[in-house]
This record gives structure tokens, C-alpha cells and sequence, in this order.
């Protein structure tokens, strides 16, 4: 049986289908759920919110992929707009936007799931098979570092002469030209994504996938989902057509990421005794921008190839953090480097020769770090969701600290001048400037602060009472709803999450598959 792919020009009248399973959400949970239940055998039914593109539609340019694959068109923020969020939104969701870093889930983090939140049968001896498939399946291999472009190579220099830990990051890429552009969608298919592996094996068993379709509501009958709402979108403006399609699955996995699967069941009614949208985690970040002489050109190669978690732990009470380098490409550069008017446009003429460390902040592991919150402003079916992240003097210590690293390996590796992301940046043009960071404002929208990572709002755990879903991945109070992507995790991870969500995707399929034939 071969399945298909229908967008929202497609669906002309209102549509009702039946289907084993309605997977919510094409990314990295749901495209691998998709694979493993239609490889099953089941009946899978798919819905993606955003568009169906491959690369003949991925130009290479800013301007058509954020509007075109980014939630909010690249827009979405924090309530207060402290944090900005890049969050995926089209078929293979993330991971057809991503930057192609590739971990395991560190150990110490799978033990704090079992330890602290009463996760069970999830370590790293069971995920490790499932692991092992995925990374044969999306080529996950080292990148090595004669092959890191001049920006990573600046992090590996400078981590070397400061005496960091350092390391090479594996990429999900085959036969990679190293564009750059992975945040852009890849235009030659290297990237080893949803969009082009699991999801085409996925239709090719039987699935139907069905893009520009938003999943609005959950409808259930006692304990059990009986059919999924949702809205067919016009692929031109990404506005509802008034037309429906109406899925009656006999389970329902939702996989539509950290922020959308909380919001998907708050408009259903689900709130999990209070605890749906809690427990959301970010990864926030922040950026130093260095300056070299020689030209650095960021903007070309494969963007993400060393990291160090030399900073991840920093003792009781203390935000950790991991240092990896991103791309940079003019419109990215222009909303997160500091400054304003002549001073922004001289520093944005310099682009080539610019060099940017990230500090991704691991959140949700210290006692009294419970994080953020996705809430809905209004009770109805098409009320906004709202995403508030409390930055507290936790966190600002922690970005303070991993601005003065960021600023001196970037004078280790030969930065002449490094900015700070300060409104007002602080300028730095030898090592002994790094104090001037000390007295900096650290304030929402006075130090910006981003996030490409989130996880949490729907936490797995061993009790109804302090989790949305159990150790099974099944929402603790219906009897055929799970949830399948990075919101059920309880902490964050303090590495790139593409793969942990992979691997607990592919190791929570044989849950889902049971439900459709009971509770076994």
C-alpha cells in the first residue's frame, strides 16, 4: 500500500478520515513515530501544520525560509519579549531547519530523569539500540575537524589555548557541499532529515501526511480521543480556507514540539491536573560577537562542528552552560548582534570577519529551576498561546559568566574587538576588558538572549501527580493519547536535542503500537 502527501490547496471540501493512529506533527517525534508504526503495518495518518517544501523550493535565502519555515515567521518570543525562539514549522519540522548538531542524551541527564522525576525503563543501555538504527538510518557521523569551517575552527583554537575540554560534533549529513545554509533548508538533500528519510519510507508503507492542516482540538468521549479538529490552511497565505478535516484515529500521538503540544491539549481541555505548559525549558542562550582580521566568513560551511561542555556543570545552584559557534548569515546576525543605528550598520559591513560564540545555558536541572510556562490567552479553539520564561539573578549570573568564557576564548583564538549583546554592548578589545562585563546591565531586553531549543510543557514521569505523561509516554488520564517529542522531557538536556528526541521517539513507538490493539 503506498500512501501520499496532500497539501492544503488539495482539500477543496470538508474531509473526514479514519485512520490507527493520527500523528500530530512532522519533526523529529512524529516523523520517526510515523515510520515505525506505518513500517508496522498500521494505518498512520499524519498532520503538519506548516507547508510541504523540498529542496527545489529551498533558495538559500533568509528571506524565503523564516516567513516560510519558522513558527511566527521566525518570529515567536517569550511573552515579554526577553527570549526569542527559532522553532521549525513545515514538513520534518526542526529537522529540516536545523543545524545538523547530533548527541546522545549525556548519561547524567537520563539518571535525573529516573532519580529526580521517577522516569523508568528510559537509560542509556535501552536507548542505545534505538540510537545505533537512527544513526546508521540519517548517517549521524563525526565532522571532523579538518573539515570545520574558519568560525568553528576559531572556537577549537581557542578552546585549545585556554586548556577547555573540546569536542567535534556529529552531523545527520551525507555527501554535505558544507553550503551553510542548513537553517535555510538544504538544497542538494544532504542533510539527512524527516522531510527526505523517514517520512518518504513512512508514505512509501502507507502513510498519508497532510501539510498546511493545523490541528485545533482534540475531541473525547470519557477517557478516550475520539477524532482530532483541525483546519486546513491555504499553502499561499497560511490562513484557515473555512475548510475542516476531521481525523478519527484509534490513538492519537501529539508530536508538535515543546510549545504547540501543550497549547494543542490546553484547547482540548487536557491540562493535566495543572501541569500542562509547566516545566518548559528553553536552553536560553547568549551570544558574543568577536571581530578578526582575517576574514571569517561564517556564513559558508557546515555550521555547527565543535562544541565544549567544559562550563555544563558548575556546581550546586550555578547555571552551566555548553559553547558551540552558529551561522551567520545576514538577517540571523542582524536581530541578534547588539547595537543600533550607525554603529549596527558598521558592525553588520563587517559580517565576514565576524565570529560568534553561543552559551547554551542548561535550565531545569537546579532546585527551584522549574522554568517557563505555555498558557492560552483566551479559552477558545483559536485562542493564541502565550510563552512566559521568568530570566531571574539565577540566570544572569550564568549569562554574565559564559559572556567573559565566550569573550576570552575569543581573544585566545585572535579577536581584536568582541561586543557583548547588550542594547548598549559592552566593547572589549583586549582580555583585560572581560571585567568591564561585571558592571553590564543584565536585564530582560537590556541583554538579549535567544533560544533554539525547547523542551518540556508536557514532562514524562513516574506520577500522575507531578506529570503529564508516564513512563510510557501515554497522557496519565486518557487511555489513548501519548505524547511523542521533546516536550515530555523533564529537564533539559545540555546538548543539542534533535537526537535524544529521535531515539525516545523511536524507543516509545512500541508503546503507541500496542495501544492500537489495547492497553498492552
Amino acid at each position: 500500500m503506498s500512501g501520499r502527501i496532500f497539501t492544503g490547496d488539495e482539500l477543496t471540501e470538508d474531509r473526514v478520515v479514519t485512520c490507527d493512529v493520527c500523528v500530530v506533527g512532522s519533526g523529529a517525534g512524529g516523523g520517526v513515530l510515523g515510520h515505525e508504526l506505518a513500517r508496522r503495518g498500521l494505518d498512520v495518518v499524519m498532520l503538519e501544520e506548516g507547508g510541504y517544501r523540498t529542496r527545489r523550493d529551498f533558495d538559500m535565502k533568509e528571506a524565503t525560509a523564516y516567513p516560510a519555515m519558522y513558527q511566527e515567521l521566525a518570529n515567536r518570543a517569550t511573552d515579554d519579549l526577553a527570549i526569542s525562539i527559532l522553532q521549525g514549522r513545515t514538513v520534518g519540522g526542526g529537522t529540516t531547519v536545523n543545524w545538523c548538531a547530533s548527541f546522545r542524551t549525556p548519561p547524567e541527564i537520563l539518571q535525573r530523569w529516573r532519580d529526580v522525576h521517577g522516569v523508568k525503563g528510559l537509560d542509556e543501555a535501552t536507548l542505545a539500540p534505538h540510537w545505533d538504527w537512527l544513526e546508521e538510518r540519517l548517517h549521524i557521523r563525526d565532522w571532523p575537524i579538518e573539515q570545520a569551517n574558519r568560525n568553528n575552527q576559531l572556537l577549537w583554537e581557542g578552546l585549545g589555548k585556554l586548556g577547555y575540554s573540546r569536542g567535534t560534533v556529529k552531523r545527520n549529513v551525507k555527501s554535505c557541499a558544507a553550503l551553510g545554509v542548513c537553517g535555510l533548508g538544504c538544497p542538494t538533500d544532504a542533510k539527512q532529515s524527516m522531510l527526505v528519510t523517514l517520512i518518504p519510507d513512512a508514505v512509501e508503507q502507507g502513510m498519508r501526511l497532510f501539510a498546511n492542516v493545523s490541528a485545533r482540538r482534540l475531541e473525547l468521549d470519557g477517557s478516550r480521543v475520539v477524532a482530532v479538529h483541525a483546519d486546513v490552511l491555504d499553502p499561499r497565505t497560511d490562513r484557515p480556507t473555512g475548510k475542516r478535516l476531521t481525523v478519527k484515529p484509534k490513538v492519537t500521538a501529539v508530536c508538535g514540539g515543546a510549545i504547540n503540544s501543550p497549547a494543542l491539549l490546553l484547547r482540548s481541555g487536557l491540562d493535566g491536573r495543572g501541569l500542562v505548559g509547566k516545566r518548559l525549558f528553553l536552553h536560553p542562550v547568549v551570544i558574543s560577537t568577536g571581530r578578526f582580521r582575517e576574514r571569517v566568513e561564517a556564513f559558508f560551511g557546515a555550521p555547527l562542528t565543535v562544541y565544549s561542555r567544559q562550563f555544563i556543570d558548575r556546581g550546586p545552584g550555578k547555571l552551566g552552560w555548553l559553547i558551540e559557534v552558529p551561522p551567520i548569515h545576514p538577517v540571523l546576525a542582524s536581530v541578534t548582534m547588539p547595537g543600533f543605528g550607525a554603529a549596527h550598520q558598521e558592525l553588520m559591513a563587517q559580517l565576514p570577519y565576524a565570529n560568534a560564540v553561543i552559551s547554551i545555558t542548561l535550565d531545569g536541572v537546579q532546585p527551584g529551576d522549574v522554568g517557563g510556562t505555555v498558557s492560552l490567552r483566551g479559552e477558545s479553539e483559536y485562542s493564541r498561546l502565550k510563552v512566559e520564561y521568568p530570566l531571574t539573578d539565577f540566570h544572569w549570573e550564568g549569562f554574565r559568566e559564559a559572556l567573559k568564557v565566550a569573550a576570552r576564548l575569543q581573544f585566545a583564538a585572535g579577536a581584536e574587538q568582541v561586543l557583548s549583546p547588550h542594547s548598549s554592548p559592552v566593547v572589549m578589545r583586549s582580555e583585560k576588558d572581560v571585567a568591564l562585563l561585571d558592571p553590564a546591565p543584565y536585564a530582560p531586553l537590556m541583554c538579549r538572549v535567544a533560544s533554539a531549543h525547547q523542551m518540556g510543557g508536557c514532562a514524562m514521569g513516574g506520577s500522575r501527580e507531578t506529570s503529564v505523561v508516564d513512563s510510557t509516554l501515554r497522557y496519565w488520564d486518557a487511555d489513548n493519547l501519548f505524547v511523542v517529542d521533546g516536550s515530555v522531557f523533564p529537564t533539559a538536556l545540555g546538548v543539542n536535542p534533535m537526537q535524544t528526541i529521535l531515539g525516545v521517539a523511536h524507543w516509545g513507538s512500541q508503546h503507541v503500537a500496542a495501544a492500537v490493539g489495547g492497553r498492552s
